[in-house]
């Protein structure tokens, strides 16, 4: 029989520590297209435990997994500073970058030592590699920081480049544009695309697909040209198909959508819907579809949900249940098996094989083995709520569950609202531990997908423009309203966290509206002037779009910063910051913690020396939750079932 015990105070099996253990990420499913190795799939692994390391694994057919990337390795690649993309197979061979010195290095089997195909301390970075076998060629996409090192340049310059593995000679293909991504070379070596854009535009605003002639060595182009993009259409992920024919990803139809070129010069949607394929472009790697050549299909996964189209005529020929609710990183191997990232509410993320014909879908690799009962999950109902001007926005509420305990008759939880970063991004119904960790413990939580977010169209998408800060801190605001006025969750016990952009929408929650009770922001941003002034390359120029061009909109930028307007709060504060953040400097934290000190606000606040952009380390990582759900509990009054976690609170009673 469930105990009876006040919302917060539940003991739950779901620890700190087990939520640092489920940390671990899967990124970069690859199969080796050199048809010597279909049945081997690739991924690399993000290990909180390894402090942070990235490993490349693989397996073959049914057999253990192996692991690739030795110890003193960390295949993880710096482009763009959120990286992605940094390892591709072929012929048996992985190639990958280099964490510490950003080189690409070249592996021939998992025992032997990784070798260097790129120079030591020439500033370049690499991502999105794939090989040509045509040509013997590497195509990535380099980021050249020597030009700022030799201050010729205030930014790095990026191009797409062609190795040679062998010679290790490198060639420029194009250049000339602020950003690339995803150069690929026809099946033929007589053809490549790729994708570019320039300041201020993000991939997700206005980009273009281009394509050239490749000269018959591999070192150079000719006649390039524009195939599709341009002002306000955002495409994405051009690939070739096994016969030489361009696709590719356009929201020219509000939404994401997947295209093909046809031999005509035609471009004919494939399967279109007013559903999403992909996500934002925040980094390399990912794959939203892929081609079978065996079957002429081509596998999908139009709202996250895994599909088979005809190849050419974009017929639409079946969805697969998986059993799972979310699929990415789509690829296709041999024996018309497709393989993904596949992930739901209850199960964690795994990399999957679907057979085609069969429609049976088995595990490669789970992130983990489930420990936990699934009467300790919140499932998530995913809602649509009014917000401010007579709009709507959307989130997933997760309501307090734990099988063992009930809470006092009459009695309401708190709620953690939560602001998903980016800010042009999403949140999903994935199964996260850290979620289930608050709500197992009593708290209700709000994952908002507040307007702005992708995966609900262009339309929605722009919301954002030139209202970060207002109508992001808006729908959380009326999002746990909606829920307090439906008598879901305590109206005086109302919380909001985020991290990086969602660290800003806390902050300004907390500043510009009376809503909240307590803010717990994880490396968010407090000035706005800061970060447009001192931040990567990548992001230089995102606010133009999102707050307004800088300096002309210097007034906004002040009026929006959390740092300017600290005599506005009247709640506490915990903020949790690393030491060695590129994009949020840990300055801002600081100020904003001495600033809420100096009010006589309760406040905290928790630097990790050895931490960048995202908590990456597992003690770091448990600290970090531990030490927020401590931090609630002081401001709202409950008790933790489990000791630990405690973190100094300035001027708390």
């Amino acid at each position: 029989m469930a105990a009876c015990s006040p919302y917060g105070s539940w003991k739950s099996p779901i620890s700190s520590a087990l939520v640092a253990e489920s940390g671990i990420r899967l990124y970069d499913v690859q199969v080796d297209k050199s048809g010597k190795h279909l049945d081997r799939v690739y991924w690399s692994e993000l290990r909180p435990a390894e402090g942070g390391r990235y490993v490349v694994c693989s397996k073959d057919g049914d057999s253990q997994p192996t692991e690739w990337t030795p110890e003193g390795f960390n295949a993880r690649t710096r482009v763009h500073e959120y990286g992605g993309g940094a390892m591709f197979a072929h012929n048996g061979v992985v190639y990958f970058s280099n964490f510490t010195d950003q080189r690409l290095y070249r592996q021939t089997s998992p025992d032997a030592a990784p070798e260097a195909i790129t120079p030591a301390d020439s500033g370049w970075r690499f991502a999105d590699g794939h090989f040509c076998e045509k040509l013997n060629i590497i195509t990535a996409v380099r980021e050249d920081h020597s030009v700022v090192n030799r201050g010729e340049a205030k930014e790095a310059a990026n191009t797409v480049v062609a190795i040679h593995p062998d010679t290790q000679e490198q060639f420029v293909l194009a250049s000339g544009s602020d950003f690339y991504a995803s150069p690929r070379v026809s099946p033929d070596g007589k053809k490549i695309c790729w994708t570019q854009w320039n300041h201020p535009n993000m991939p997700w605003d206005s980009t273009e697909i281009w394509q050239a002639d490749m000269q018959p060595d591999g070192k150079g182009v000719r006649e390039a040209h524009k195939v599709c993009g341009g002002d306000d259409i955002s495409v994405m992920y051009p690939r070739w198909s096994p016969s030489g024919e361009l696709y590719y990803i356009s929201d020219v139809s509000d939404w994401w959508n997947l295209y093909h070129v046809t031999s005509s010069g035609d471009h004919v949607a494939i399967g279109p819907q007013q559903r999403e394929i992909g996500g934002p472009h925040w980094q390399f790697g990912n794959a939203p579809y892929d081609f079978d050549p065996d079957n002429g299909v081509i596998v999908t996964a139009y709202g996250m949900e895994l599909g088979f189209y005809e190849m050419g005529s974009g017929k639409h020929l079946k969805n697969v249940d998986t059993g799972f609710k979310t699929h990415s990183y789509l690829v296709m191997g041999g024996k018309g098996c497709a393989y993904c990232i596949a992930s739901s509410p209850t199960q964690f993320p795994s990399v999957i094989r679907v057979n085609y014909a069969t429609s049976k879908a088995d595990t490669v690799k789970s992130t983990k083995d489930m420990p936990v009962d699934t009467g300790y999950f919140s499932i998530p109902e995913e809602i649509t709520f009014p917000t401010a001007g007579g709009d709507t926005a959307h989130a997933y509420f997760y309501p307090p569950k734990n099988k063992d305990f009930t809470a006092p008759e009459g009695t309401l939880p708190p709620l953690l609202v939560r602001a998903h970063g980016g800010p042009t991004s999403s949140c999903s119904s994935t199964l996260n531990l850290n979620i289930q960790y608050f709500t197992s413990r009593g708290v209700g939580l709000l994952d908002v997908n507040y307007r702005g977010s992708t995966g609900y169209g262009k339309t929605y998408r722009n919301k954002l423009r030139l209202n970060w800060g207002i109508h992001d801190v808006d729908d959380c605001c009326h999002g746990a309203l909606y829920l307090a006025d439906k008598g879901k969750v305590d109206r005086k016990r109302l919380a909001i966290d985020g991290g990086s952009a969602g660290g800003y929408t806390t902050l300004a929650a907390l500043a510009f509206r009376d809503i909240f009770h307590a803010g717990v922001s994880h490396y968010g941003v407090g000035d706005l002037e800061a970060l447009a002034k001192d931040t990567h390359k990548f992001e230089s120029r995102y606010l133009d779009t999102i707050i307004g061009a800088y300096p002309e909109m210097e007034s906004t930028y002040k009026e929006r910063s959390p740092i300017n307007h600290v005599d506005k709060l009247s709640c506490s504060i915990a903020l949790f910051q690393g030491g060695e953040d590129k994009i949020v400097p840990p300055n801002q934290a600081e100020m904003m913690f001495e600033a809420v000190k100096n009010k006589g606000l309760p406040c905290a606040f928790v630097l990790f020396p050895d931490e960048q952009h995202g908590f990456r380390k597992a003690e770091n990582m448990r600290r970090a939750l531990d030490g927020e759900f401590y931090f609630l509990g002081r401001v709202f009054g409950y008790e933790p079932a489990d000791k630990g976690g405690e973190i100094e609170i300035e001027n708390m009673a």
